[in-house]
């Protein structure tokens, strides 16, 4: 037993009071005690224990003169703090006690994963990937800011260049007049609709143009590794079509999805009209919304899966849809809380803007609250100024948290974990990259 952990019997050591020749284990009786434990008859002449011993919990090695005290002993698992200076005095140092340093005593737990980057190399929890996205745009905040900056600023120009000289917004006085004719709501209706797609296609372009560059700097982040402006664009720029391709077929499956479902209630509305038809679109809408949002899921990480991998959209589709499948509760939790936060984030910064826009302009508050006020170049400048620090900030958040979401659910089905700690020099025996539970 003299090699347990944190435990050492007495007589086992020159210290333990032996004189040379006496009688050690092996001359000892047959009496079926283990060897190492002292005789009952404490009064033989070969030894010089005390008939008066202290209790098992506070006995300590003596030490002679000359004599060094024992080395403390090994530290019996992960995380275990060496035991006290001076002995075992204190509380009982067992096998398995309680606070004890024997076998199975002391246990921490496995240790930490390798964080190279942002996020350990192991499987994520949601605080984790949260703090991971807000993470990266803190380490790396001029490249993830230059970007998002950027390409903000360029999309808002063009919005308010687009609103302010070439879309129609007196459209929404036919609209908002109770003795419109149908000829007239039905021509503001297509126009607000084309105004609207227009604005939408522009922040589409943007949006896909931040994505691919911050799914760049994210994927960096974890191995941590910078990475500048003009490199994230040169690794994203064979992609960027690719990737707006599959936006645009994201959203066009979506359209048709509604579309398809809305039908019958259009039809019964179109030939019969009635409540009945308004109804039955609407039931439609509703059970169109939650397929196009079960789709919208299950592809949601084809975008970094066609960044990172460099595959086509189709391949890309797929691989989202083996990373999603069993998992498609959390990462439409995650997806959710995300953009929940994101839009919080951004609100708080876009509707003071909003407001303040509205007070510089002709109509004031009242008019944008009605919705009848004119856009006046002051309020499309000041509110634009507002969008771009809301998308400043959103867009670092939304993205960062897809890559990460990616990179977790590889790690959870195919051990990415291990790749990555290669790729960001960890290998080899001992290594951090290699520990058990990274």
């Amino acid at each position: 037993m003299n090699d347990t952990p944190g435990w050492t019997s007495p007589g086992s050591a020159p210290s333990d009071g032996h004189e040379p020749g006496a009688s050690g284990p092996a001359d000892r009786p047959a009496t079926g005690e283990p060897a190492d434990r002292p005789s009952a008859d404490t009064t033989s002449p070969g030894t010089k224990w005390s008939k008066e011993q202290p209790p098992p919990g506070q006995w300590s090695a003596p030490t002679g003169p000359g004599q060094a005290p024992p080395p403390p002993a090994p530290r019996s698992g992960w995380g275990t703090p060496p035991p006290p200076p001076g002995g075992y005095g204190g509380q009982h140092r067992g096998h398995g006690g309680p606070g004890g340093y024997g076998w199975g005593a002391g246990w921490g737990g496995p240790p930490p994963a390798a964080k190279p980057g942002v996020i350990p190399l192991r499987p994520l929890g949601v605080g984790e990937i949260l703090d991971g996205a807000v993470s990266t745009m803190r380490t790396h905040w001029r490249t993830v800011l230059g970007i998002s900056l950027t390409v903000a600023i360029f999309t808002e120009i063009i919005v308010v260049l687009l609103q302010g000289l070439v879309l129609d917004d007196t459209a929404t006085d036919a609209l908002n007049d109770p003795d419109a004719t149908l000829s007239e709501l039905t021509d503001a209706l297509t126009t607000t609709t084309v105004n609207s797609g227009v604005v939408f296609l522009i922040s589409l372009i943007g949006t896909v143009v931040a994505t691919a560059l911050l799914t760049t700097v994210t994927s960096r982040a974890v191995l941590g590794r910078q990475v500048t402006t003009r490199e994230a664009w040169r690794d994203a720029r064979p992609q960027v079509l690719k990737l707006f391709g599959l936006i645009v077929l994201l959203l066009l499956m979506v359209t048709g999805i509604l579309l398809v479902a809305m039908l019958p209630g259009l039809l019964v509305t179109a030939t019969a009209g009635g409540e009945a038809g308004v109804g039955l679109a609407a039931l439609g809408f509703l059970a169109g919304g939650v397929v196009a949002v079960w789709l919208m899921v299950r592809f949601s990480l084809a975008s970094p899966a066609l960044m990172l991998e460099k595959q086509g959209i189709k391949k890309a589709m797929s691989r989202s849809t083996k990373l999603v499948t069993g998992s498609w509760w959390r990462v439409f939790g995650i997806q959710l809380l995300a953009t929940v936060i994101a839009n919080i984030v951004a609100s708080i910064i876009v509707i003071p803007f909003s407001f303040l826009a509205a007070t510089l302009s002709g109509d004031g508050v009242g008019g944008f609250l009605e919705g009848g006020g004119d856009l006046g170049w002051t309020f499309l400048v000041v509110s634009g100024i507002g969008s771009v620090i809301g998308s400043m900030i959103t867009f670092p958040i939304t993205a960062g948290v897809t890559v990460l979401l990616y990179i977790d659910q590889r790690i959870r089905r195919e051990a990415l974990d291990l790749e990555l700690a290669r790729a960001a020099g960890l290998q080899g025996p001992g290594s951090p990259g290699t520990l058990p539970g990274s």
